[in-house]
């Protein structure tokens, strides 16, 4: 079939909530992809945070087809070798946590962590109105029903009212709002990104995090880390606590963590890892051999020293290269992050353009994202070689250059 015939079955098929560019893609290698057509482009965008190690990388192909053919599915009526493996090979790494909830997506991790925060108080013996959860305006927690209304971006809860009761907001960064917003002794949770992701890609100040903890140490209260996005090597640590060092309760992963094959995970800290017990959460398909034998590979490469090491280096020349173009055509605002975790603020009088420059990148042959209409996205493979990075960047300019002529 032709790239508009594939194309026409979206159209005719699929729920209309996305707008996909209009090309057809068909095969990946490393941070390379093709299309039906047969054109090249640099991943810049790796499925949004996902793809960590880049498309077919060995080791995960490896797990995945070992795994293919002995054990696909059990439930968690049964117990297999490859998700207990994962929970121990978690737990050592995460160097906080106790326990582990396997599921499939970062929105299911994050309702787990909402309702491990709701039991956890009431085992407390608090009533439903002292179980409330703060989060933070431009936070991003995922597309369920309890996560939309965590999330503190009305545009992702527009029409889905009646929301939730029991979650409540403050500014991202601002000590003395969440410092108010804690007085009354009602929070049961406080959920926050250590970097916001589709909020704009902006960082938690260190003291920011530091003020939460505290807050929550005072108020006893639980401190949930959104690491979805940020996690599993991004900011430049496995965990981007690690980054920061302040420690969480608990901590919410999925993307990287399965780079590219579907899988959520919740760690829970000495505070909570015996709240949720028998019958209190459960999932058909969370934890399943292909999925935990996938994510325990993926951890495994997403540990190395030598990884980590890359994405210091990788992030460095990005934005430097970022730097260069903007001294010559003035484009950002401000360049933010941490770790290979970049976000491109475009200046005022470029507002509103992204998507714009989205569509430029893909002429020129690189995938690129973007975090809110005023924010280019950059999240590559961890794992990616200097000659991609060079190449991605040349393109980056071009479509720039065509971008800011046009």
């Amino acid at each position: 079939m032709t790239t508009a015939s594939l194309y026409s079955l979206f159209e005719r098929y699929y729920v209309p909530v996305y707008r996909p560019r209009r090309i057809v893609l068909d095969h990946g290698r490393g941070a390379r992809l093709w299309d039906r057509e047969g054109r090249e482009y640099v991943d810049f965008g790796a499925g949004i945070a996902v793809n960590a190690l880049g498309h077919a990388h060995p080791a995960l192909i490896e797990a995945l087809t070992t795994q293919a053919g002995k054990l696909w599915h059990t439930s968690n009526v049964f117990v297999s070798e490859p998700p207990l493996r994962l929970a121990e090979a978690l737990v050592e790494a995460s160097g906080f946590a106790e326990r582990v909830f396997l599921c499939n997506s970062g929105a299911e991790a994050n309702e787990a962590a909402i309702k491990l925060a709701r039991r956890w108080a009431a085992a407390q013996g608090r009533e439903p109105s002292r179980r409330t959860i703060l989060s933070f305006e431009g936070s991003f927690h995922g597309r369920t029903l309890a996560a939309i209304t965590a999330t503190a971006q009305p545009k992702y809860q527009e029409g889905f009212e009646p929301l939730p009761p029991g979650f409540r907001y403050a500014p991202f960064n601002v000590i003395d709002a969440a410092t108010a917003a804690m007085a009354g002794g009602d929070v049961s949770a406080v959920l926050v990104e250590p970097v916001q992701g589709e909020g704009g890609v902006t960082p938690a100040t260190p003291e920011f995090l530091r003020a939460l903890r505290d807050l929550c140490d005072r108020h006893g209260a639980l401190l949930v880390f959104d690491e979805i996005q940020c996690g599993m090597g991004r900011t430049g640590k496995l965990f981007a606590w690690q980054d920061y060092g302040v420690k969480p309760d608990v901590v919410t992963l999925a993307k990287a963590l399965g780079s590219g094959f579907p899988i959520g995970a919740m760690l829970a800290g000495p505070a909570a890892a015996q709240t949720l017990q028998f019958g209190a959460h459960g999932t058909t398909f969370g934890g399943n051999p292909l999925a935990a034998a996938v994510a325990l590979a993926a951890l495994r490469e997403l540990s190395s020293d030598a990884l980590l090491a890359n994405v210091a280096r990788q992030a460095e020349a990005i934005r430097a290269s970022l730097a260069a173009i903007d001294a010559e055509l003035g484009l950002f605002a401000e360049v933010r992050g941490r770790g290979l975790m970049i976000g491109a603020q475009l200046r005022p009088e470029w507002a509103g353009r992204a998507a714009d420059i989205l569509d430029a990148c893909v002429e020129q042959g690189l995938l690129l994202l973007q975090a809110g209409p005023d924010v280019l996205r950059f999240v590559p493979a961890l794992n990616i070689a200097d000659a991609d990075v060079a190449e991605g960047l040349a393109r980056l300019e071009r479509a720039l250059r065509a971008f800011v002529a046009g």
